[in-house]
């Protein structure tokens, strides 16, 4: 139960920032803190019962899915009523890429859209955390990617200005402000995360981390950019589904081991070895994996 540890160190520092400056909560922003905690306390709940009753069986899968379904319609809806006084929303109904494109979707197919997007994010961050200081490790590039984007859409907000690539996005500083506190939270939680690990974020952590990152992706108006920042997540996620489908399909396994950092520890690769290399992203999977010592290069 770890996680709870970022989860409340990343409130306090949205907080202070917030008491040093004087500036008011958004609705954005503590819209998307609302999303980390409520998948937080799912986890929370998971990892309270495997203590609890000493065993690795916590909730079953069908009631942490059903949590996480919850909390995600929930933040939908709140999303799309919570005009400001340009009228903007944190979010509204459309696909997104580095900006809304295409025409407007109903209110229910972009309900259900969201529920992907975070029930998915959430389950795959919660499938790379395994290793020690893998999971936060690998968040902390997308947390500060997401910064940027907030202080980008910040200087070039069509509520402000017009400028040549404007934005029109509801709260984009403080939404920075979100994933500045989260990192700035998991760069204390790995010191202590890092290899040989002191303390586990458990579920707790990993869905947290996983509904923020998908809250902002949505908030900032960056749904599909987020396959692209959490690269490693998807091909953890691939990785697990190629598995099974091909184990249902065939009877053949393509994977030593599912999810892929475990395919990596059978080979005989060091936990640091892949933990570091996992954190320079899905480029590094280019080595060839029949040696743990290999330093030849495919292609």
């Amino acid at each position: 139960m770890g996680g709870a540890v970022f989860v409340v160190a990343s409130l306090i520092g949205y907080i202070v920032a917030h008491a040093a400056t004087d500036d008011p909560f958004t609705a954005s922003g503590v819209l998307v803190l609302l999303l980390m905690v409520g998948l937080g306390a799912v986890g929370f709940t998971d990892d309270y019962m495997k203590v609890f009753r000493q065993t690795s069986v916590g909730l079953r899968s069908r009631a942490k899915l059903a949590g996480q379904i919850i909390i995600a319609i929930l933040f939908a809806f709140e999303v799309l009523w919570r005009p400001d006084g340009f009228d903007l929303t944190p979010a509204d109904a459309h696909l997104s890429f580095l900006r809304d494109f295409g025409p407007a979707i109903a209110t229910v197919p972009f309900v259900i859209w969201v529920v992907i997007i975070v029930a998915g994010t959430a389950n795959a961050v919660n499938l790379t955390d395994g290793l020690d200081g893998l999971a936060s490790g690998a968040t902390m590039p997308v947390l500060a990617a997401y910064v940027l984007i907030g202080v980008w859409q910040e200087r070039n907000d069509v509520t402000v200005s017009l400028a040549p690539l404007h934005y029109q996005i509801r709260d984009p500083l403080d939404l920075a402000v979100v994933a500045a506190s989260v990192l700035g939270a998991c760069s204390g939680f790995l010191w202590w995360n890092a290899p040989p690990a002191r303390i586990f974020m458990g579920d707790t952590g990993s869905l947290a981390l996983g509904g923020v990152l998908a809250g902002l992706a949505i908030c900032t108006k960056t749904q599909l950019l987020l396959v692209i920042l959490g690269g490693l997540f998807v091909s953890v996620t691939m990785s697990d589904v190629i598995q099974i489908g091909s184990f249902k399909m065939t009877g053949r396994r393509v994977f030593k081991m599912a999810p892929l950092q475990h395919h990596f520890e059978i080979l005989g690769w060091s936990e640091t070895t892949i933990v570091i290399r996992f954190w320079l992203g899905p480029p590094a999977f280019a080595l060839r994996w029949d040696s743990p010592s290999s330093t030849h290069i495919d292609g």
